[in-house]
């Protein structure tokens, strides 16, 4: 089959935003992809993966989770799935269909990268702008982080405690 066949169609990635809440606010968790990953070397980017054939973007979620910072099913839970983000990247020549999830670490849960990143660092989300990240990384973290004064949005501080 045609290298061009393959790439019509879109790429299906997970994109997990862990989060904790600190005295200071709410942090996420952003990675720096390692230069051993295939694209986006470098760049800042959540806790991602391709969604595998036959699972489901949650299933893979949970699965990137836990290869990618060391956190199981009992040091997360889902608070909020978004629409997902689909893009073109031009330079690339690659659709993407970004599927973005927000998990509420539990209390002592702390993450460790493996060898697709190369560091870690915990953020406000209003703070991702000051980062160079993989494409559509801020409207990924929007679809399931609000900015605090979004109107008419639920805030996730909220949607934890609930």
């Amino acid at each position: 089959m045609p290298d061009d066949v393959h790439d019509a169609s879109p790429t299906h990635v997970v994109t997990c935003f862990p989060l904790r809440h600190t005295p200071d606010g709410d942090e996420i968790l952003l990675v720096r992809r390692s230069q051993r990953v295939r694209t986006y070397r470098g760049a800042w980017a959540g806790v991602s993966g391709y969604v595998e054939p036959g699972v489901t973007p949650l299933d893979q979620a949970y699965t990137e989770i836990f290869e990618e910072v060391g956190l199981d099913r009992a040091a997360v839970h889902l608070m909020r799935v978004g629409e997902p983000v689909s893009f073109h990247d031009d330079e690339l020549a690659q659709s993407w269909v970004v599927h973005p999830f927000l998990f509420a670490l539990a209390p002592g849960a702390e993450p460790r990268t493996d060898w697709e990143a190369t560091e870690h660092r915990w953020v406000h989300p209003r703070e991702i702008g000051q980062f160079q990240t993989v494409p559509r990384l801020a409207e990924a973290l929007a679809r399931v982080y609000p900015a605090p004064d979004a109107p008419n949005q639920p805030d996730a501080q909220g949607a934890a405690d609930g």
